[in-house]
């Protein structure tokens, strides 16, 4: 009976220590959810978190500036082990990897202030057209469409004619089903840039998605003869003939098919998809 009593008790002490670590520490968010947070990652084989503070830099996009690691002590205490006299900088790319947030309970535990004393070095441009635009384009990157909108429109403000700007606008307007919105800002930018090919392709696929594949053929065939670039001329095609396939249109999409076949010959993925689409089309 002493034994199993025994047991109990540290069953109990385990189960109280792993319902505690899990109600102080959530990993619940992507890294592009804690833009100006403190962070912990998953809990090492060696028990012990990885932790650093989040921000954005306008060069390298997301970074996480890493602190050092900390261990949860059986009485729920942060104890860090700091690194030595400096920290390393990590460029953080889109992924699904899940950080929990710190609460700010455990500041003074883990010896660190809700903002770090460097950080106001990387906020001295925080309202130029260049800063947004960067935000912008990094939050497109990582399919926030709706935070990047907020910074591009602003940039759009001052100067709709920045490089790259009108493109990655509409390429947030897309993401986000407002097509029309897209159509209209690259017209603007194809008639700046009329031989860019990716300015082209956006555009094409916004008349697509919008339903008007006629201007969307036309963009098409204007595309792949006056851009030197043919980067996008297959997908261009290959975007109307699945409109095609959506609509069960096998008129018209065999006869798009002909045309499309000298940009999509060679690439595996599309001609395999545009076999199964005939096969359905068949049915």
């Amino acid at each position: 009976m002493k034994i199993l009593k025994t047991t109990i008790v540290l069953l109990l002490l385990i189960n109280s220590i792993s319902t505690y670590a899990q109600t102080s520490l959530n990993f619940n968010k992507l890294f592009v959810e804690c833009e100006d947070k403190w962070v912990a990652f998953q809990m090492s084989e060696d028990s012990t978190y990885t932790y650093g503070f989040i921000y954005i830099d306008s060069q390298a996009g997301l970074t996480l500036n890493r602190e050092g690691d900390f261990r949860i002590s059986l009485n729920g205490l942060f104890t860090p082990e700091k690194m030595d006299s400096f920290n390393v900088k990590y460029r953080l790319e889109p992924n699904n990897v899940k950080v929990a947030i710190i609460p700010s309970s455990k500041y003074e535990e883990l010896q660190i202030e809700k903002i770090p004393n460097w950080l106001h070095f990387y906020k001295t441009d925080s309202d130029s057209i260049d800063r947004l635009y960067r935000w912008g384009y990094m939050y497109n990157g990582w399919n926030m469409c709706d935070t990047a909108l907020t910074f591009l429109e602003k940039a759009y403000k001052i100067n709709p004619k920045y490089k790259g700007l009108e493109v990655e606008l509409a390429f947030s307007y897309n993401c986000l089903g407002k097509y029309d919105e897209a159509i209209t800002t690259l017209r603007r930018a194809v008639e700046s840039t009329p031989k860019d090919a990716y300015t082209n392709k956006e555009l094409i696929y916004s008349l697509v998605k919008s339903g008007q594949l006629d201007k969307a053929k036309e963009s098409c065939r204007k595309a792949a003869k006056v851009c030197s670039d043919k980067t996008y001329n297959g997908e261009n095609y290959y975007n109307i003939l699945v409109e095609y396939y959506l609509r069960k249109d096998e008129v018209n999409f065999k006869l798009w098919l002909k045309e499309a076949e000298k940009w999509i010959k060679g690439n595996d993925k599309i001609e395999y998809n545009i076999e199964l689409m005939t096969k359905e089309l068949k049915k």
